[in-house]
Order: structure tokens, then C-alpha cells, then sequence
């Protein structure tokens, strides 16, 4: 519903108009009427430009798919194909060497290395867990995954299993030994710790009495010295809280004492408004506001069930402790809270245009966003999320430097319409597509006094590869893509590029998700390479992993790795532009034809019934052999535009992946038949058939799965958001149907 107002020349949603006059503006001095006149002169004056940046990607990806096809069947030769691309404006010059002067960024941002969770802002209970991921336990972590193997002997079935406590406590105190280490002796022959002329002393179970290697790393204490109820340790400026209690379920049986081990874990999260949520109406976007003022000003709570019982989740206290000089050491209870806008190419429902045009999305979540959390900025006590006078956006799916150049033009429009200093709101710069991956340093160059961090993003980079190259050729297999020379001169460009921007110390070099959120022994053993590649930060999928990954942030120096590594040479431009396609000595078997198609048919109809159905947008779908896999948009963008491609280039037909769909939906409703109110997605699945008497249409969700695949090619730069969000507005009509409950 909108409202037309003499007042106003947009139109505005009803909803919409009344949470910003009613909720949000009665927290700042901002006169309404001001407000919205502003608000329709920025989007009068940038609503243009930003059509218009999408226009020149929908041009340049036409150039580029012309020369594709006049130059099929040809062997590529990449300084050609560099000179084209000069041409038409898609790869620019580099200019000068120059170095960011990002000032008012907050340590978990400039200083500090560790783990960044991603969360959708529309799930208020895990918006609330994952600002509090702060801190985790490490005993419960190693018990809770299979980091230690989950054996007969060190079950979790049956209750608290005694025999895997005991594995638990030795491997937790191992890392003391690796990172804490003592002068003498092991952490786990420690009877008493006590705190003595500032320094740590360790009581061994054979009378001797040692110190820690390096006494620096104890910086403060509760309760008494003699007999303290935690100590904390640092490490690379991370904390760790060694707790006791003689009485504790853990502590009671301890030489020690010791409880609990407390692990300084996510530094930051991203709340975010984009590829984890499905918010398409001013109704969702309304909650998505909501939950994020709730967030800013340290109110929001959520109630829920847990083991029978009702619990209230709410934002958790900063952690204070006593140095070693008697002075209060207050710790952040929370992760520093980021929010991540829509991108550029999506419109909503909240306003139209004096044209009756909706309004970009991406210009209503920069004005919405920066006024929420410019309220966090006027807080001096209690719950506050910068302490350093800083809004921080995430911004993705940005095609090059012009179009960060927008956004910093629009992030400047609103400093002036809310009255903030220069520069207040800084710019997250998601490197996931590949015109901005290419001109990498131009980008960062248009945001030099706002940027505060470059994440690279495989699975959206592979989505951006596949489309803008969609008419070169047939690509790899998915699993053959990541091993292609491109990804890892992509991930060492990143990474070379920031360092030559001078990041380090005033921004995050960041990397991207484990996509597996029960394969943690897995996750240990592979994502220690993020920090050892110089990031000072990497996206994990829940608090659980992010306590996890801290561990490998104590073991790396990421700042030293990064010294080391500023030295070598700079990925090139060849490899980058080497697209992965099948080269012409390789044929593919029938059966790993199928095999692929299944693979991504699956994964495709396991997210897409969530999204459309749920509209939840972010979930741990099962894949084809049941492994939980965290899916977003980013992951199907790759599915859809791969099955895209191979129907383009005859690798398969489409009566093929009709059958493969209607195989795989059988799959994935026998997946998802325990989740109430699940309907069936094809015309004849093998479960409900009774709710499919009465017509013979396939689901919402599999039209939706069809649309993608089938019109892959034609969809802006690949996307789904325009195909998601045009079904799931057709599942929420009318409200009285029953939809999933997940």
C-alpha cells in the first residue's frame, strides 16, 4: 500500500512511512518533513545514475558477448582479447601508487585479525548469536564437533559422555601449551594458578613453580591473585579467559580448577540486508529496518523454545576485568556490527518516483542504515557498537570503479542529509565480480578515505566469470573451475593489491565462507590458509566456527605474513583472463555430464523451495550425498548460470534437465518431508500426492527453479534476485495459504 501525499511528489508505503516517522526519527532531531523532502531529492538526483550504471553493464556485456561469438572457434589469444576489453572501457589503466587514509576505524577493523560471521538481519534470534559471538567456550566447541572424532568411545548421543570430557580438557589445555606456553612443564599438570608481581605463576602436580614464556601475554585478572576466579591472556591482540571454579561441573575435577576456556572469537559480523535474506516487499524490508534499529540501540531480543523451555536471547554486556595495575580492562561483549546494502540492479516497493518508477533499493538501505546507525553514534555508555564514531557498510556487486565511485557519492549525499561528518559512513568493497576484480586498485582508489575492507567472494566471482563469458565457450565442471589458475591469481591479486593500497592498520583484507557448517575438523584443517595468505579476516557460517578459526589467528601473525608477503609479484592480468572453459583435447563422458547436472539441479531445488516457499534465504540445505552445505544466493547464481551455459553450448538439452529436475525435486522433497507445511515441488512427486489432486502444476519453487536455468542467459549479469523475488511475491499471495515453517 502507498500513500500519495500533496506533501511529497513520490509515492511512499503506508508501512514504511510510519516506521520512519514513528520509530526512527523520534531518536534524532530530524524534522519528518525535512527528512522526506531530502530523501526524494537524493533519489531525483541519483536514481538516474544509478540506471544508468546498470545500462552500461547490460552494454559492455553485449560488446563482450559479440566478440565472443565472432571470435567462436578460434584459440583465444588473451592480449587480444586484453585490448578489447580496453576498448570498450571494461579494463582501465591503472594510475599512481597511492595509500588509503581511511581514519575513526575500530581496532577489530585496523588492528586486530580474526573471524567475521555473516548473518541474515531478518532472523532477529540469529542476528542476536552471532552479535554475541564475541565469545565462545572452547570446551564446548570441541566437544560439540567433530574437531575431536565422534567414536564409540567419544560419543555425544547418550547424555554428557565423561570419556570424551577428559579428550576435550587435554586438547584445549594443549593449545595453552602451543600459544601460552609455560617456562617449564605443561598446562596440564598445573595444580594452582596464581597472579604475583604481575606476572603469571603456575603450580606444577610435582612441586615446581614456573611462569609463562612470555609474561606479556597476561594482561588481567579477576578476583584475588592468590586464588583468581579467571585470568586473561593475549595473544596476537586476541583475548583468552582461562576460567575456574572448584565447584564448576568441570572445574571440580580439574588439578586446576579450570571451567571453562573463553575464546576471543568473531571480531566482526556482517549484518546483512542482501544475499542471505529474501526480503522482497516493503513488508520484509520493514522488518529488516526493525531488527537492525534493534541492534543499534542494543534493544532487540528474541524468544524462542530451547530443551522445553522459553528463552529471551538479548544482546550481551561488555566483559570487564582488573589489570595487572588495579584499573578497570573493559572488553567488548559484542562483534563489531557491520550492515551490508543491496546492491545497485534491485528496486522495492517502499517509494516511487515522481515517474511511478520503485525506487533503487540500494539508495533506500544507504539513507535507512546510515539513520539507524547514526543513533549508535550518539551512545557514550552501555551497549555501543563503534566506539570510533564510524557507520560501516558492506556494499557488493559492484562492476567496477565507476560504480563505487556512486556509492561513495551516495554515502556522502546522506552524511549531508543526517548532518554527520565527512566520511562517517565507510564502504566495504565486496571484490566479486570480475570487472571489479580486474580494476582492483581503481576501485579502491574512488573509496581512498572511506574504505575499511576488500573481501574477495569465490562463489559469486564464479556466477560473474560464467555470465560475462557465457557465449566463449562451454565451462569446466564446477569442481575443475576452482582448480583453474584464475582463482588463486584472483584470491593473491586481492591480497597483493590491498597491501599495496596500505590496508594493514586501516582496513581488513578479508576472504571468504566455509561453506560446511558440521565439517569443522575439515574447516581446521583447511582455513588456517586464509590468515597464512595475509587475510586479516574470513567469513565463517556460524559462533561455533568462529571460535574454531580464532585458534588459527593465534597460531598466524597475519601482519607479519603480510610483511613478508607485500614483497612478492603481483598476480598478473593473463591468468585472469584466462577463462575456464573445456578445452577442445577434453570430452566429458555422458556420465560425468549427468553427474554435473544432478549436482547442480539438486543444490539449485534444495535452496530455491527454502527462498521461495520460506522465504528464508539463508540455510543449511542438504546437497546430493546429504552433507549440509550453507546456500545463499551467491551458490545458486552459480548453478543456474552453469546449466545456463551448458544448454547454450549443447553439452546437454533441455529434455535432459526437464528429467534430472523432476528426479532431483523427488530428492529434495523427500529431504525436506519432516518440515511442516513443505509442499512438493513437481507435478508428480512421490510424497503428498493427495495434495496434488486438484491440479497438475508444478510448484511455485520449481517454476522459479525452471526460470533460472532455462533464462539463465538473459538474466542481468546472471543474477537471481529478479526471478526469486518476482515468485516469492506470488508465494506470499494470498497470506491465508499455509507456507514452510523452517
Amino acid at each position: 500500500m502507498t500513500m500519495p501525499s500533496s506533501k511529497y511528489k513520490n509515492m511512499i508505503n503506508s508501512g514504511f512511512y510510519t516506521f520512519i516517522n514513528d520509530e526512527v526519527l523520534p531518536l534524532h532531531t530530524i524534522e519528518p518533513a525535512l527528512f522526506w523532502r531530502n530523501l526524494e531529492q537524493l533519489i531525483e538526483d541519483l536514481a538516474p545514475i544509478n540506471r544508468q550504471l546498470l545500462a552500461t553493464r547490460d552494454q559492455m556485456q553485449q560488446q563482450i558477448d559479440q566478440w565472443h561469438l565472432a571470435h567462436q572457434g578460434r584459440l583465444m589469444d588473451i592480449s587480444v582479447y586484453e585490448t578489447f576489453l580496453r576498448e570498450i572501457g571494461y579494463l582501465i589503466t591503472e594510475g599512481e601508487a597511492f595509500t588509503i587514509n581511511t581514519t575513526n576505524v575500530d581496532a577489530e577493523i585496523a588492528t586486530l585479525a580474526g573471524p567475521q560471521l555473516v548473518v541474515p538481519v531478518k532472523n532477529a534470534r540469529f542476528a542476536l548469536n552471532a552479535a554475541n559471538a564475541r565469545w565462545g567456550s572452547l570446551y564446548d566447541v570441541f566437544y560439540g564437533t567433530d574437531v575431536i572424532p565422534k567414536t564409540a568411545e567419544w560419543t555425544t548421543n547418550q547424555g554428557y559422555n565423561p570419556i570424551r570430557g577428559k579428550q576435550v580438557i587435554a586438547k584445549a589445555k594443549a593449545f595453552l601449551d602451543d600459544i601460552f606456553t609455560l617456562e617449564s612443564g605443561s598446562h596440564k599438570n598445573v595444580t594452582l594458578y596464581t597472579v604475583h608481581a604481575r606476572q603469571l605463576l603456575a603450580f606444577l602436580d610435582d612441586g615446581r613453580q614456573t611462569s609463562l614464556r612470555q609474561p606479556s601475554q597476561l594482561v588481567a585478572v579477576n578476583g584475588q591473585h592468590s586464588e583468581p576466579d579467571a585470568i586473561l591472556l593475549k595473544n596476537h591482540g586476541l583475548h583468552v579467559e582461562i576460567q575456574f571454579d572448584c565447584n564448576g561441573a568441570n572445574g571440580a575435577n580439574d588439578k586446576a580448577h579450570i571451567n571453562d576456556i573463553v575464546i576471543e572469537s568473531a571480531l566482526s559480523t556482517i549484518i546483512d540486508c542482501e544475499d542471505s535474506v529474501a526480503a522482497v516487499d516493503a513488508e520484509d524490508k520493514i522488518e529488516v529496518y526493525r531488527n537492525w534499529l534493534g541492534l543499534m540501540q542494543g534493544t532487540l531480543a528474541a524468544r524462542f523454545e530451547k530443551d522445553g523451555q522459553m528463552q529471551t536471547r538479548r544482546m550481551n554486556p561488555d566483559r570487564i576485568f582488573t589489570d595487572l595495575e588495579g584499573h578497570e580492562y573493559r572488553l567488548h561483549g559484542r562483534a563489531l556490527l557491520l550492515v551490508r546494502n543491496v546492491g545497485h540492479l534491485m528496486e522495492c516497493d517502499l517509494m516511487q518516483d515522481a515517474q511511478g518508477n520503485f525506487v533503487p533499493e540500494g539508495i533506500i538501505d544507504a539513507v535507512v542504515t546510515s539513520l539507524i546507525g547514526a543513533l549508535d553514534l550518539k551512545r557514550t555508555e552501555g551497549i555501543r557498537n563503534s566506539r570510533t564514531g564510524s557507520i560501516y557498510i558492506v556494499k557488493p556487486k559492484m562492476h567496477g570503479p565507476d560504480e563505487v565511485a556512486f556509492s561513495c557519492e551516495l554515502f556522502a549525499r546522506v552524511e549531508q542529509m543526517l548532518d554527520l561528518p565527512e566520511n562517517t559512513i565507510k564502504i566495504g568493497i565486496m571484490d566479486e565480480e570480475r570487472r571489479t576484480t580486474l580494476n582492483l586498485k581503481e576501485c579502491i582508489r574512488q573509496a581512498k578515505s572511506r574504505v575499511f575492507f576488500i573481501n574477495t567472494g569465490f562463489l559469486d566471482r564464479t556466477g560473474d566469470e560464467i555470465h560475462t563469458s557465457m557465449h566463449a565457450g562451454p565451462f569446466l565442471p564446477k569442481d575443475q573451475i576452482k582448480n583453474q589458475p584464475w582463482i588463486q591469481a584472483y584470491e593473491n591479486r586481492n591480497v597483493d593489491i590491498g597491501l599495496q593500497c596500505g590496508l594493514p592498520g586501516k582496513a581488513q583484507i578479508g576472504k571468504g565462507m566455509w561453506a560446511m557448517p558440521d565439517e569443522m575438523a575439515a574447516m581446521m584443517e583447511a582455513k588456517i590458509a586464509h590468515p597464512k595468505a595475509g587475510a586479516s579476516t574470513a567469513w565463517v557460517p556460524s559462533p561455533t566456527a568462529a571460535t574454531l578459526h580464532a585458534l588459527h589467528y593465534h597460531h598466524v601473525d597475519v601482519f607479519q605474513m603480510q610483511a613478508l608477503i607485500k614483497h612478492r609479484a603481483q598476480a598478473g592480468l593473463t591468468e585472469l583472463l584466462t577463462i575456464p572453459i573445456i578445452p577442445s583435447n577434453l570430452t566429458l563422458s555422458s556420465q560425468e555430464i549427468e553427474r554435473e547436472i544432478e549436482n547442480n539441479v539438486q543444490g539449485l531445488l534444495g535452496y530455491v523451495v527454502r527462498w521461495v516457499e520460506a522465504g528464508v534465504g539463508c540455510s543449511k540445505v542438504p546437497d546430493i550425498h546429504n552433507v549440509a552445505l550453507m546456500e545463499d544466493r551467491a551458490t545458486l547464481r552459480i548453478s543456474s548460470q552453469h546449466l545456463a551455459n551448458w544448454l547454450l553450448h549443447s553439452v546437454c538439452h533441455k529434455s535432459q534437465i526437464d528429467e534430472v529436475m523432476q528426479r532431483m525435486a523427488f530428492v529434495v522433497d523427500e529431504q525436506n518431508k519432516q518440515t511442516q507445511g513443505y509442499r512438493p515441488m513437481g507435478p508428480r512427486s512421490l510424497i503428498h500426492q493427495e495434495s496434488l489432486n486438484d491440479h497438475d502444476e508444478p510448484s511455485l519453487a520449481f517454476q522459479a527453479a525452471q526460470d533460472l536455468i532455462f533464462k539463465g542467459v538473459i538474466q542481468p549479469n546472471g543474477y537471481t534476485e529478479p526471478v526469486l523475488h518476482a515468485y516469492r511475491v506470488k508465494a506470499k499471495r494470498p497470506f491465508n495459504e499455509p507456507h514452510m515453517q523452517i
